[in-house]
């Protein structure tokens, strides 16, 4: 017969679904990224979640993106996260990164109810990862 901190234990762990991350939590609302300069919405999009930004620093021109028609358009509104194919703990896509104009392999990771974590990939080997605080 397990003991009272024993099922305590594992009534916690049932609780939390055993991990760190909120499987099935919603990450739908507005995100402030890691650096604290830009704010993005996260909404539904098709089976997953996609990221526009709604606030930048600066100019806010998308003067870095290879396609120079486009270097002078305003950063607002541009999606930057497709994170539409669910996977693992979390959900799979590509990321564009206005900073130097390139896209990336990438995913999108409920962390709690008010932090997420974004990973952008090279080669699906070379990561940089950064961690969203919701704004309320």
């Amino acid at each position: 017969m397990p003991t009272r901190s024993a099922v305590a234990v594992m009534a916690l762990i049932a609780m939390t679904g055993g991990g760190f991350a909120e499987k099935g939590a919603d990450p739908s609302g507005v995100w402030l990224t890691e650096n604290g300069d830009s704010k993005v919405r996260i909404a539904r999009c098709g089976g997953g979640y996609c990221g526009t930004l709604v606030s930048v620093p600066g100019k806010g021109l998308d003067s870095k993106n290879p396609d120079a028609s486009l270097q002078s358009r305003s950063l607002i509104g541009v999606q930057i996260m497709n994170a539409s194919t669910p996977s693992g703990d979390g959900y799979e896509g590509s990321l564009y990164n206005p900073n130097d104009g390139k896209t990336y392999s990438g995913s999108l990771t409920v962390k709690g109810p008010n932090v997420v974590e974004v990973a952008g990939c090279v080669m699906s080997v070379f990561c940089k990862r950064q961690t969203w605080k919701r704004v309320n």
